[in-house]
């Protein structure tokens, strides 16, 4: 039975994680931040000193697009600094690395769904601290799978789901985007697929992607989602951050 630590566990894939687990043959160890901070090299160094696992999955991550913009440093420090931190060490303890990044990596001007290779163009300081934390990893020479998804959503932490719930329970008002297309991914798919990926030893080595499989708008999304609320179009946003089109091809 393989034993897996999983860092950012209070999180919302830290959490459809746990919620998932329970079906497969693996023995996890869930570490949220105030038990171990990845951004502290002597408590992940510790951590892997006192004890022994197969596999690491970091989804641990600073998430806040907007917010990244106005604390670069912090979101440098969790995307990419301490993810370096988990790859030397996941290298030392031959402990397999899977780290999760996202399409925030891309600038959406392609013209057709993105797959692993293309190359990765950040508009934000968000996608550039994901990316950063993806090139680290790649440098160095050890057991490692990258996983870009898309758009989470469940019903764990917080999200556009769970947000989108709030108000609607609020009675707030609600206008959604209508001019980001992507590709949303229910966040429990997610989970299952590194979880049966990792039981079945059938994890992409490397990079990979992993997304739901209809291109959508969030106000397409959130129609989905709440059928009968009221919800209207939002056709002012603006989107300095946010390419208009980032599709992901599995």
């Amino acid at each position: 039975m393989k034993r897996v630590i999983v860092t950012g566990a209070n999180g919302q894939l830290g959490l459809a994680l746990k919620d998932v687990a329970k079906d497969f043959n693996l023995d996890l160890v869930f570490k949220d931040k105030s038990a171990l901070d990845i951004t502290d090299a002597k408590a992940v160094n510790k951590v892997f000193f006192s004890d022994t696992f197969d596999v690491c999955i970091n989804a641990a991550a600073y998430t806040d697009v907007d917010g990244a913009e106005t604390n670069k440093s912090l979101a440098f420090a969790i995307n990419a600094t301490a993810v370096e931190t988990l790859a030397k060490v996941c290298k030392q303890h031959q402990c397999w690395l899977i780290h999760v990044s996202t399409d925030y990596v891309f600038d959406g001007t392609l013209g057709r769904p993105y797959t692993p290779s293309d190359e990765p163009n950040p508009l934000s300081v968000y996608g550039s601290s994901k990316l950063s934390g993806e090139r680290v990893i790649q440098e160095i020479d050890f057991d490692y799978s990258i996983v870009r998804t898309s758009w989470l959503y469940s019903r764990f932490g917080v999200n556009f789901y769970t947000k989108i719930k709030s108000q609607i329970d609020l009675g707030i008002p609600l206008k959604i985007c209508s001019l980001q297309i992507g590709t949303p991914t229910r966040t429990e798919d997610f989970a299952k697929h590194i979880i049966s990926g990792l039981e079945n030893n059938s994890l992409i080595r490397g990079l990979s992607h992993y997304c739901g499989k209809q291109h959508m708008t969030w106000f397409e999304l959130a129609k989905r989602l709440f059928p009968n609320s009221k919800i209207e179009r939002d056709l002012e946003r603006n989107l300095k951050i946010r390419p208009l089109r980032v599709v992901l091809k599995n």
